[in-house]
């Protein structure tokens, strides 16, 4: 997984207290939560698992110094095979529109399929809070989305079908 950021290391640069507090919270926040995260050398950010009810995730969450984000990543555990790619992508379009907190995105070099979240905490305190409300939701929603994307990467479904699926309310009766 790749994060495009600066290219420099958060250890080249200045970084504001403001943004070291918020690192270390995060910190906190991802031990007592139970995350058992794993910091990445040189950057302001984890990586860690998710064990959701339809599979495992790996999680990636960091922090952008220089406009005080929180991006937090909850990444598919397979690859999209590139013949699918093109569904694939009309899969997340359809997923993406409505959804109130964060998207799905596709990386189509590599097939990568992930669900980001983020805040911008410019100037403010990062919260337990907020970061609670960063991370839960893009695991829920990744995997609450997991089973169709597997569908349409590997089992022929069609990207309409796998959502209608999804998005049913659980009292309607298929058709």
């Amino acid at each position: 997984m790749s994060y495009q950021g600066s290219g420099e290391s958060s250890e080249d640069r200045e970084i504001s207290p403001n943004v070291l507090r918020a690192f270390e919270t995060l910190h906190t926040f991802l031990e007592e939560d139970g995350w058992h995260p794993r910091r990445i050398e040189g950057r302001l950010s984890f990586t860690m698992g998710y064990t959701g009810e339809n599979g495992d995730l790996r999680c990636f969450i960091t922090i952008v110094p220089d406009v005080e984000e929180l991006l937090f990543y909850a990444v598919a555990p397979v690859r999209v095979p590139e013949a699918v790619r093109p569904s694939v992508a009309e899969f997340i379009t359809r997923a993406n529109y409505g959804m109130r907190i964060g998207n799905f995105e596709l990386d189509f070099a590599d097939g990568e399929v992930r669900y980001k979240s983020s805040l911008n905490f410019m100037g403010e305190e990062l919260t337990a809070g907020y970061i609670r409300n960063t991370i839960y939701p893009a695991v829920r929603t990744m995997d609450r989305y997991l089973l169709g994307l597997l569908r349409v990467s590997f089992g022929g479904v069609t990207p309409f079908e796998a959502i209608e699926e999804i998005e049913r309310p659980a009292d309607t009766p298929e058709p």
